[in-house]
C-alpha cells in the first residue's frame, strides 16, 4: 500500500443540516484548524436523528464548498453511482475540480439505502447488481475525462469505499487511487492481504493505492496507540465526523496526532 505519503487527516461532515450557512461556516473552521480533505456524503436523508429532518444534497453543496475554500481537499464519502450518468458523472466531477482549483477527490460507491433509491425513483436491485454497474461505470467515467474540454485540472484521484473481499476489493484493485474502509486494525489487516491478491491478479502494483480508515469519535490520547497501529499498516488517510462547529475537540486531538505522527 502506498506509504511515502504523509498521514491526512479527512473530516466526514454531515448533511443534516437545515441551514447552508452552517455547513459552511463549519468547513471553513475545519479548513483554519489545519484538515486536510474535507468529505460529506451523497445521501438524500438523514442517517442520524430524524429521518425527516433537513438534509442537503452533496453535489451542489460540494460545489459551493469548493468556491469558498481555498487550500482543503474535497469530495463526497462517497458518491453513489447509480443516481447519475456514468458521463453526467464525470462532468460533475470536472466541474467541481475546476471551480476548486484541483482539490477534488472523486470518492464512489454503489449505495446501500433502500429509501435514497425507492423515493428518489432509481432501482435499488441487489447489491451485486450495484456493484456491477459501478465496475461498468467506473471506465466510463475515466473515459469520459480525457473527452471533456476542458479537462479536469489534474488527474482526479478515484476513491472506492467499501470492503467486500469477493468483489469491491477487485473493483478497489482495478480502479482506485484510494481504497476507504470502517476496518478495524485486525480486520484490515485480512483485507490488506486479499486486496494485495487481486491486485496481483489484475496487474496491479498496491503500493499505488492509498489506504483510508473510519476512526472512532472522539479520539481520546488512549485512542493514539490505536492510530498509530493503523498508520504501522499503511494508512495514510484517518478519517473522523464532525456534526457542526460545536463538534471540533474530537478533530484538533485527530490533528495533534497527525503532527506528532508525521
Amino acid at each position: 500500500m502506498k506509504v511515502d505519503v504523509p498521514a491526512r487527516v479527512g473530516v466526514q461532515i454531515t448533511n443534516e443540516y437545515g441551514d447552508y450557512a452552517e455547513v459552511r461556516d463549519t468547513v471553513r473552521a475545519l479548513e483554519d484548524l489545519g484538515v486536510d480533505i474535507v468529505f460529506n456524503w451523497d445521501h438524500f436523508f438523514p442517517l442520524f436523528g430524524a429521518s425527516d429532518g433537513p438534509h442537503l444534497e452533496a453535489w451542489t453543496m460540494l460545489g459551493a464548498l469548493a468556491e469558498q475554500t481555498s487550500r482543503v481537499t474535497l469530495g463526497p464519502l462517497v458518491n453513489c453511482t447509480a443516481y447519475r450518468n456514468a458521463d453526467l458523472q464525470a462532468d460533475m466531477a470536472r466541474t467541481v475540480d475546476h471551480i476548486s482549483g484541483g482539490r477534488l477527490i472523486f470518492g464512489t460507491g454503489s449505495g446501500w439505502l433502500a429509501r435514497d433509491f425507492d423515493e428518489y425513483g432509481y432501482p435499488f436491485g441487489t447489491p451485486g447488481s450495484r456493484l456491477a454497474a459501478l465496475a461498468a461505470d467506473l471506465p466510463r467515467i475515466k473515459a469520459r475525462w480525457k473527452l471533456l474540454n476542458p479537462a479536469p485540472i489534474r488527474d482526479i484521484p478515484v476513491l472506492i469505499g467499501g470492503a467486500g473481499e469477493r468483489k469491491t476489493l477487485r473493483i478497489v484493485a482495478q480502479h482506485a487511487d484510494i481504497w476507504h474502509s470502517l476496518s478495524d486494525a485486525v480486520t484490515l489487516r485480512r483485507k490488506l492481504g486479499v486486496l494485495g491478491d487481486w491486485c496481483d491478479r489484475v496487474g496491479r502494483d498496491p503500493d499505488e493505492i492509498e489506504v483510508g480508515v473510519t476512526v472512532s469519535d472522539p479520539w481520546a490520547a488512549s485512542d493514539y496507540t490505536r492510530l498509530d497501529e493503523l498508520y504501522a499498516m499503511g494508512v495514510r488517510i484517518f478519517q473522523g465526523r464532525a456534526m457542526g462547529l460545536r463538534d471540533l475537540d474530537g478533530v484538533r486531538r485527530l490533528l495533534r496526532w497527525r503532527d506528532a505522527a508525521t
